[in-house]
Formats: structure tokens, C-alpha cells, sequence
């Protein structure tokens, strides 16, 4: 699956300020997500919602997927 394809369908769920994926071979990804909506929730919690966004690509077109999930004003502190 093209990164793009998983950058898009983030942005269609999650209001995001930054979403940039990146999968070389296509099935294993790295994906950096900043969005405001994840202000207040727990790690977990933020996964699920990228998740959910991905939906059955998880199971099927997508083996590895490593998630980091700020809000704006922790990935302004990095």
C-alpha cells in the first residue's frame, strides 16, 4: 500500500497537523501523527484512533505499523 494512500485516509478521520508515513517496502510503515485531537488522551487511546482510521488495511495490506502520536505542543517540544 502507498504511504500516501495511509496519510489520506489518517487525514479523512483525524483532523491532523502533520501526518507523514513512510514504508519503503510497503507492508512495514513508520508514521508520525500530530493532531490536536489527541490533547488529553492517553497513548493508547491515540493508536486506537489511528487505527480505526486504517480499519481493515490493518489486517490486510499493512504488517507493521509504528505509531508516534502528539499533540501540536509536544511535537513543538521535541
Amino acid at each position: 500500500m502507498d504511504p500516501k494512500i495511509i496519510e489520506q485516509l489518517i487525514k479523512n478521520h483525524i483532523d491532523c497537523q502533520i501526518v507523514e508515513v513512510e514504508g519503503e517496502d510497503r507492508t512495514h510503515y513508520d508514521a508520525l501523527v500530530v493532531s490536536i485531537a489527541f490533547e488529553g488522551q492517553m497513548k493508547i487511546k491515540r493508536h486506537r484512533m489511528i487505527y480505526a482510521a486504517l480499519g481493515d488495511h490493518m489486517v490486510s495490506d499493512i504488517h507493521a505499523l509504528s505509531i508516534k502520536a502528539y499533540t501540536p505542543e509536544e511535537h513543538n517540544n521535541l
